[in-house]
């Protein structure tokens, strides 16, 4: 298929998402003089923590420099996991056997809140419970996952089945991989429909967002702090930080601990029935071992595959990246390469130095971020962990508070490291261990 076929007609650089849930048109204001709270960032952490705030009696005002949602909220895979990145070993190492204990405990925590919050709020969000199909890339792989499955640690423990390559098939319509492991307690959600759900239960809750209005600088004013933007100034008593992989220059001390990295998505044109079927059977979410992995899953409507992941060295264009993805799908799924592209987007998510979300206050000033590309489910519970504490409640209390947010001499927030890195881990994925 040359380029001009590879496009379905109606072609969008844009987020599927939108099609069902566009961005919120907020009304045009300026800035209240003064309110309790700020939040620096309209995405599931700001508006989770903007909701208990206001809630809890607080004014709340949520500043966005685009359109309400415009991050990845709006633009991730929707799939909703337990993934805290580093394993039991490194975090024991890091943090000694107990601790390294509750911070895994966190992961397996935020997958249970969101899915108790979205029943609680009545948020239609096509949630399902469909479990993961995650997949050995290599024979190494699958006996690597076998091995560390068979031995979780005690207290956190996930359900889990492993499948062999001669029954991968009941998985995947696919032969590309070496089996894998189906995590039966992950989910799916509509990015859009959610994110469009919680901020709507944030405004009825007295909370005011206004978008189209970028934060430049953050600076202390007596007690409380001053946050100036191009529409005048606000003073707060406390001000969030909630930015992740959009973090920038007027907020520079986490805008140097935290790495936005593009991940890029497309969707296809509608599939026959029979066909997506074939490919996912269960309507599953789908990833691979791959450190420069690859995540795919049905939309909620079982019509199009929505395929991501990382296909450049360096950050580019929607328009260069669909034909890498659209090549990468086909060599899983061979029955696609007649499917042709409706829509073709990017998102940035926010990697640490360490591969740990991170909650805290720095200066006096409170953040939350650092997710490392699974931000569904870490985002909202660490938005509302962060919120509590903002209110001085006890239940705002995780087992990361305290750690250290590294960063590294040189760097200011450009990733001028990630083309090398991005080679390296290519490599590393083709290697038979």
């Amino acid at each position: 298929m040359n380029g001009n076929e590879l496009f379905a007609a109606g072609y969008k650089q844009e987020s599927y998402w939108w099609e069902a849930a566009p961005l919120a048109a907020l009304p045009e204001t300026k800035p209240p003089a003064a309110v309790d709270l700020v939040i620096v960032g309209s995405g599931y952490t700001g508006l989770a923590a903007a909701l208990v705030a206001a809630r809890g009696g607080r004014s709340v005002l949520v500043l966005e420099a685009e359109r309400a949602g415009h991050g990845c909220s709006t633009r991730n895979g929707g799939q909703v996991s337990t993934s805290i990145k580093p394993d039991y070993a490194t975090l024991s190492q890091r943090h000694g056997a107990a601790q390294a204990l509750e911070i895994r405990r966190e992961g397996i925590r935020a997958l249970d809140f969101i899915a108790e919050l979205i029943e609680r709020e009545h948020i239609d969000c096509d949630w399902e419970v469909n479990g993961r199909f995650h997949a050995a890339h290599n024979p190494q792989q699958y006996e690597a996952l076998a091995q560390a499955l068979g031995h979780q640690a005690k207290g956190q423990e996930v359900p889990y089945e492993m499948v062999p390559r001669s029954e991968q098939r009941r998985e995947i319509g696919s032969d590309r991989y070496f089996g894998g492991v189906v995590y039966p307690r992950h989910a799916q959600l509509h990015p859009g429909k959610y994110h469009a759900g919680l901020l709507a239960k944030v405004r009825e809750a007295g909370a005011t967002v206004i978008d189209r209005t970028r934060v430049e600088a953050v600076e202390r004013d007596g007690q409380g702090f001053s946050v100036r933007t191009a529409k005048g100034s606000v003073k707060a008593r406390d001000v969030l930080i909630a930015s992740n992989g959009y973090t920038g220059p007027g907020t520079p001390w986490f805008r140097r601990r935290v790495i936005p990295i593009g991940s890029y998505i497309i969707a296809t044109e509608p599939l026959e029935p029979k066909l997506a079927t074939e490919l996912v059977p269960h309507a599953r979410s789908l990833s691979d071992t791959r450190k420069l992995v690859f995540y795919y899953r049905l939309s909620p409507d079982r019509r199009r595959m929505l395929f991501g992941g990382r296909v450049a060295y360096n950050e580019t264009d929607a328009n260069v990246s669909a034909p890498r993805l659209h090549d990468a799908m086909c060599a899983i799924y061979p029955q696609l390469k007649s499917a042709r592209i409706s829509h073709s987007w990017l998102g940035f998510v926010a990697y640490t130095f360490d591969t740990m979300p991170h909650i805290g206050r720095q200066d006096g000033l409170w953040y939350a971020m650092g997710y490392c590309g699974s931000g569904v489910s870490l985002a909202t519970y660490f938005g509302t962990r962060i919120g509590q504490q903002i209110l001085g409640q006890k239940e705002g209390a995780t087992p990361l508070d305290g750690l250290a947010f590294p960063t590294r001499p040189l760097y200011t927030g450009y990733p001028w490291f990630l083309a090398p890195s991005i080679f390296y881990y290519r490599m590393r994925d083709r290697l038979p261990v």
